[in-house]
């Protein structure tokens, strides 16, 4: 059987999942749940993505991303590469960690992503233990299954709640939000005013705790490859319709990227003043900023920003990062100063 083909462009969303080989386990402690979120996080930097959200299970993993770049291949390849190395050097095995390619799926944000999002988020309780297998799923969507017991949902909601390798925790604010991680797109597709949005999703996903889901999102998957309306489809195949050559030169101007000379010399020219007067300065986030934009627009990894900015490891890196966002939620003018250098280097690079 061919593949499906796996549609890559600019601006569009996905759900990406990979399983483990044989359907084995590919985290067997926390400490490798750790070191794959770390790589998701490099992954955004690096590739210039977003993630919507994500859930972490035994044997397999769920991501929603939203992509800057027609770079979805490369982006889960290096990925899932970097990961199994990393695993079958930690645990001593060989072989293949992954079941084949990955799988994605193109969506429409605006009919799926906030759906979708509740799909992913749900896998921690759709377990058979809790009334929420597939054949009970299938149950409930035929209306042959009696309803949970408050005993039950009170599990399910624990268990939610309490599985901390999701993004579900940030969504509703039991858990710090983390930079790499974008919650307010799919918060607003839910609605409602900004103050009351993660108690919306809250209420929104947890309903399908108690009722279950009526409905699987992939019974609606068109073509094998999009989730989305059939204008949405259509969309995608105008869009494709180019030549390879075309595709090809539009590939090539995505990834085009700033180097750090190119961002250095941005951030004095703003600043008015040369990298080694600032760069030791931490008063007025001018190191901070170059490590931003060349993390964001240049896709470089934490150790080479720390091999470039002189600073003591990947962890000063990501430190430096983390105190740059709060910086830019709490400064309008930072706000300015920084979309005017990434507009700027996007221009030149």
């Amino acid at each position: 059987m061919a593949r499906p083909l796996r549609i890559e462009r600019a601006g569009g969303w996905y759900h990406v999942t990979a399983r483990g080989n044989e359907r084995r386990e590919i985290y067997r402690d926390d400490r490798d749940r750790r070191h794959f979120i770390a790589l998701v996080e490099e992954m955004v930097g690096r590739f210039r993505l977003r993630v919507h959200a994500y859930v972490l299970m035994n044997n397999h993993y769920h991501l929603m991303v939203e992509l800057s770049e027609p770079n979805l291949s490369r982006a889960f390849q290096w990925l899932n590469v970097s990961y199994s190395v990393w695993f079958n050097r930690r645990h001593e095995r060989s072989g293949h960690l992954f079941q084949g390619r990955f799988k994605s799926v193109e969506i429409c944000p605006n009919s799926w992503g906030l759906e979708l999002s509740r799909y992913v988020h749900l896998n921690p309780v759709r377990v058979q233990t809790l009334g929420l297998g597939k054949a009970e799923r299938g149950g409930s969507r035929q209306g042959i299954c009696a309803a949970p017991t408050s005993e039950i949902v009170r599990r399910r909601k624990q268990l939610l709640r309490d599985h901390r390798w999701s993004s579900y925790r940030a969504y509703v604010g039991l858990d710090r939000q983390p930079d790499w991680l974008e919650c307010d797109k799919v918060l607003e597709l839910g609605g409602g005013p900004v103050k009351e949005r993660r108690r919306r999703y809250r209420e929104y996903v947890e309903e399908a705790i108690r009722e279950g889901l009526k409905a699987s999102p992939w019974e609606s998957l068109r073509e094998q490859i999009v989730l989305g309306t059939q204008e949405f489809l259509e969309e995608l195949k105008k869009s494709m319709s180019g030549g390879a050559g075309e595709r090809e030169r539009l590939e090539r101007m995505m990834e085009r990227r700033p180097d750090w000379g190119q961002v250095v010399r941005c951030v004095e020219q703003l600043k008015g003043e040369p990298w080694k007067d600032f760069r030791e300065r931490h008063t007025d986030g001018g190191r901070d900023l170059v490590l931003h934009l060349a993390r964001r627009l240049g896709g470089m990894t934490l150790n080479e920003l720390a091999r470039r900015a002189g600073l003591r490891g990947d962890s000063a890196v990501s430190m430096a990062l983390r105190r740059y966002a709060r910086r830019l939620a709490r400064d309008p003018k930072e706000v300015s100063r920084m979309e005017k250098a990434s507009q700027l280097l996007i221009v030149r690079s």
